[in-house]
């Protein structure tokens, strides 16, 4: 897979009301290189999935302005940017926002889970872009099917280049979304809106492991 290619490729995408974090600038909290900042994180997740032979995906919805939007990096807020290089040894990752780290609940979630797996997954969205409802960048709102077209090639071309066996889809429209591909795909219950346990219990289960 050619990563830089990929990288640009995701980068030239512009649609109204969607934020691309690798390519736009947020005037309120981005530090002035921040969508390059972005750009080499996604590049150097991309690059250390390949080394370490991740097969399995996790696959949530779509960036949300707590999280991706601000790090480049699906289901990843800034708290966790820190532990990044230890679930992914090798992985040289930044913070590309001024001011204090932010935490995003569905975030929060998915790295806590993340230290106790053998290999971690590639973490990714069916969107991996920031849709925001119209006047309000700093809101979460679902990507049309229009806005979805966009995507089709940039998720195949990562799935395939990366030699994804497995997805673990989380929640319902990325369980569909996922379908599509012709790969293993399992679907456990999102975490938000009182999901956590289900979340939990579904990837103890997948994964076989012990969790508190």
């Amino acid at each position: 897979m050619n990563i830089d290619s990929f990288v640009t490729d995701i980068s030239s995408v512009q649609l109204t009301n969607v934020f691309n974090p690798y390519a736009d600038q947020c005037d309120q909290y981005d530090e002035v290189d921040a969508a390059v900042i972005r750009r080499n994180n996604l590049r150097e997740f991309i690059r250390v999935s390949a080394l370490l032979g991740i097969e399995t995906m996790w696959m949530g919805r779509d960036l949300g302005y707590r999280g991706g939007r601000r790090t480049g990096l699906a289901l990843t807020d800034e708290r966790h940017l820190t532990s990044f290089c230890e679930v992914y040894p090798g992985s040289v990752i930044k913070k590309s926002t001024t001011g204090p780290s932010i935490k995003e609940r569905t975030a929060d979630e998915i790295w806590s889970l993340l230290p106790k797996l053998n290999l971690p997954p590639l973490l990714w969205n069916v969107f991996p872009f920031h849709p925001y409802e119209a006047g309000n960048q700093f809101s979460n709102r679902k990507f049309t099917a229009k806005e979805l077209s966009v995507a089709e090639e940039i998720n195949a071309i990562l799935i395939k280049g990366l030699g994804i066996k497995r997805i673990i889809a989380i929640g319902n429209d990325a369980a569909v979304y996922a379908s599509r591909f012709g790969i293993s795909v399992e679907k456990v219950r999102h975490p938000s809106y009182g999901g956590v346990n289900e979340f939990r219990s579904g990837i103890k289960e997948l994964y076989a492991i012990k969790m508190q």
